[in-house]
């Protein structure tokens, strides 16, 4: 550990940390140190009369007790499985350049290299201990090739963290401005090497995995008092030593800062910029591109291209971007990749895993979806099927063509039909009378809309609700695997019952090369209960519903009698093409209509744009 000041408070916190260990153990040794003592004693004559023998009765006991808990609960605590960020590993037959890159960064640095690179479908880059038994031994090509040292054959060597990097940054970044976000996060392997921070930080996971393996459900009773006695001791020695370890960590991370500002920092300065930028776009593209298609059982295979893609139009639209995209014409880091697309692929199907919950592999509900394909499987699908779900529920409520109505009763589905009934009309006669309806759930999302808006807003929510109720698949046998502990608990990492270099068939794109990315069982990632990991976004709410079916069905009317098509904007997601161009200003108009009843907004963008309202639309 070199001599910045970071590194020595955090080998001052780590000892901290192994002090409590050390008072821990001394207080579950110290009945049996006195039980022997008295035991010693009565053998030599010293210690003896009625009260010694009491004391020696009652004491030897509750010794072995305390040891027989201590030993418990140290076993709970080595044997427990740390949690482990779900990742896509990556073998340096795969990469060799970004192994290349990562080794001669850590020389410059002059701490040890990574043991091995894995990558995540975040904005986000960090070092990840992966040393415990449960995590299965490293291949020897991955961890003793970058780091440059050779396997001794009679100890064994301290095995150095994994670099995980965010897949988008592989992506978006060049190779130079990767090389210069990734240098803090290299150094940080020099403090991770010292024993006393390693030894430290070993206890703090062992506690939290011991808390995980406690709290898991659907144990016997008598294994779940047990446990429920070793969680509250890790839970004591946790909050005992959260503060140390927190200071411990942000040592080791000013210390690698410290080390790192040699390297490329005044190019690190503007790399930082694309790492906000990178985020922003990532974060766009998941919750407007990708949960439209993952709620359509589609999962995009090219997230990390469509990155680029949305970052480039961000800097065409906003000066504040502007100069980013002309970064473009330097080499790419995911030229670093031997097989960027395969990689792309299964970093996107675990972004799916992750941010939404889906099927750990593809399936015939659950396939991969190109860009080019996009508005056509997708967007257009997505509105058919949202206009369906409509006109189902004016069915079931009986809804026909209002009074007076210039559209004509087809039997069809239009949209008059829908604007018609949402159109505020004097003397009308209300809905509720017709069709009572419990009021709904939600009140506060629904005040301020008219009656027949908030009736027909709760009655899409509870047939969506009845919809994936019916529509859950039964697991398959590659979706079925026994909860694992720290899954059960953690909602942010994640431990695999595997190696994670072990490749499987299910999850990782379909390829014969040899230096394809080998990916993780991701069946046995999580409990498919705890899933999504992570959501993107809390689930819309009626108000919301009625909104996205009004414009499904708006848009369906709109291709069907004004030749218009689906399109992808990679900031926002499905969008409706008129003339090549896209629309705007329609939100304003259907929350019009919803709120206030007033259709006339609305019927007047219809006309502008040649929409017929009155002509049966294609449903899906």
């Amino acid at each position: 550990m070199g001599v910045e000041a970071g590194a020595q408070a955090a080998r001052a916190r780590a000892l901290v940390v192994l002090r409590i260990r050390s008072r821990a153990l001394a207080v579950a040794l110290l009945p049996a140190a006195v039980a022997v003592i008295l035991l010693a004693g009565a053998a030599t004559g010293r210690l003896v009369g009625p009260g010694w023998d009491a004391a020696r009765w009652l004491l030897t006991p509750v010794a072995v007790l305390v040891l027989l808990a201590a030993a418990a609960i140290a076993l709970v605590v080595a044997r427990a499985r740390p949690a482990m960020s779900p990742t896509i590993p990556i073998t340096e037959e795969a990469a060799p350049d970004l192994y290349r890159m990562v080794r001669d960064l850590a020389d410059r640095l002059e701490v040890p290299a990574p043991s091995a690179i894995a990558l995540t479908p975040d904005c986000d880059s960090w070092l990840e201990d992966r040393t415990h038994r449960a995590h299965g031994p490293p291949p020897v090509e991955e961890h003793d090739d970058i780091a440059g040292g050779g396997r001794h054959p009679h100890r064994r060597h301290p095995v150095a963290p994994v670099l995980v990097i965010g897949s988008p940054f592989l992506w978006w970044m060049r190779v130079g401005e990767l090389r210069a976000v990734l240098a803090p996060v290299v150094a940080g392997t020099g403090p991770s090497a010292h024993p006393d921070i390693a030894a430290a930080r070993r206890f703090v996971r062992g506690l939290d995995a011991a808390v995980a393996v406690a709290s898991a459900p659907e144990r016997l009773p008598v294994s779940r008092a047990v446990l429920a006695g070793v969680g509250w001791v890790a839970r004591l020695l946790l909050r005992s030593c959260r503060v140390y370890a927190a200071e411990m960590e942000r040592g080791v991370a000013a210390a690698a800062a410290e080390r790192a500002q040699a390297v490329d920092y005044g190019l690190r300065i503007v790399a930082q910029e694309q790492v906000g930028l990178a985020y922003a776009g990532w974060d766009r593209l998941l919750t407007r591109v990708a949960l439209p298609a993952w709620r359509m059982g589609r999962w995009p295979s090219r997230l990390d291209a469509g990155v680029v893609a949305a970052l480039t139009e961000l800097s065409r639209r906003d000066r504040l971007a502007e100069g980013f995209a002309s970064r473009l014409g330097e080499r790419p880091a995911c030229d670093l990749l031997e097989e960027p697309g395969a990689v792309d692929e299964a970093a996107s199907l675990l972004a799916a895993r992750l941010f939404h919950g889906g099927p750990a592999g593809p399936g015939p509900d659950w396939s991969p979806v190109g860009w080019s394909e996009y508005p056509e499987e997708v967007v257009d699908r997505k509105w058919r099927i949202d206009a369906a779900r409509l006109h189902r529920v004016l069915d079931a409520m009986g809804v026909r063509p209002a009074p007076g109505s210039t559209a004509p009763d087809t039997g069809g589905p239009t949209l008059s039909r829908v604007l018609d009934h949402l159109t505020d009309q004097a003397g009308a006669t209300p809905f509720a009378a017709r069709s009572p309806e419990p009021p709904p759930d939600d009140e506060e999302d629904l005040s301020g809309t008219t009656p027949r808006s908030a009736t027909l807003a709760a009655r899409l929510s509870a047939e969506l609700s009845r919809e994936k109720t019916t529509a859950t698949p039964s697991p398959s046998p590659a979706t079925t695997s026994p909860a694992t502990s720290a899954a059960a608990t953690s909602p942010t990492t994640t431990s695999p019952t595997t190696s994670p270099a072990a490749p499987t068939t299910a999850a990782s794109p379909p390829t014969s090369s040899p230096a394809a990315p080998a990916t993780p069982d991701l069946a046995a990632l999580w409990d498919d209960r705890t899933l999504p990991l992570f959501p993107l976004q809390p689930p819309r709410t009626a108000r919301e519903l009625l909104a996205d079916h009004l414009t499904a069905m708006i848009c369906c009317a709109a291709m069907d009698t004004a030749g218009a098509t689906p399109g992808l904007d990679w900031l926002d997601g499905p969008t409706l093409l008129h003339n090549g161009e896209r629309t705007a200003d329609l939100a304003p108009k259907v929350l019009t209509l919803i709120e206030d009843g007033d259709s006339t907004p609305l019927r007047a963008w219809l006309a502008e744009l040649g929409i017929r309202p009155e002509k049966p639309v294609r449903l899906g």
